[in-house]
């Protein structure tokens, strides 16, 4: 049994992105393909979809490098843990690397990037950054 599915998530992109893969998959959650949203609207990676399936669905990620093959993903952290969850107010988010990272926040108005969340005016737990 699984503990915490993000955390799975972000370590099989971490896993997948240090070895150069172009895609990874995993079982899918709403959770799940809310963080790959946002990764797809930051530019972080280039597509995701999810594929229906028996007992679960699947997730595909496709993984984005540059031109000469460079990561666009540098680093990539899980900062609210299960046994340790991570809150924030609208005043406590601010730009990671001067707007060159983001974090993942699950809202009310569900998963969305740090800068949406202070667009929005909308704090909540802080899932990851990246960058």
């Amino acid at each position: 049994m699984m503990t915490d599915p993000i955390a799975d998530m972000l370590t099989r992109i971490r896993n997948a992105n240090s070895i150069r893969q172009p895609k990874v998959h995993m079982p899918a959650s709403r959770q799940r393909v809310g963080v790959a949203q946002v990764l797809k609207a930051e530019g972080f990676i280039h597509d995701y979809r999810v594929e229906p399936g028996k007992p679960s669905s699947t997730l595909h990620i496709n993984l984005k490098y540059g031109q000469e093959g460079e990561r666009v993903i540098r680093r990539i952290d899980r900062v609210s843990k299960p046994g340790r969850r991570i809150y924030a107010g609208v005043a406590d988010l601010r730009p990671i690397l001067r707007g060159q990272g983001i974090c993942v926040i699950s809202t009310p108005k569900g998963v969305i990037s740090d800068r949406q969340a202070r667009e929005l005016k909308v704090g909540g737990e802080v899932l990851a950054t990246i960058y």
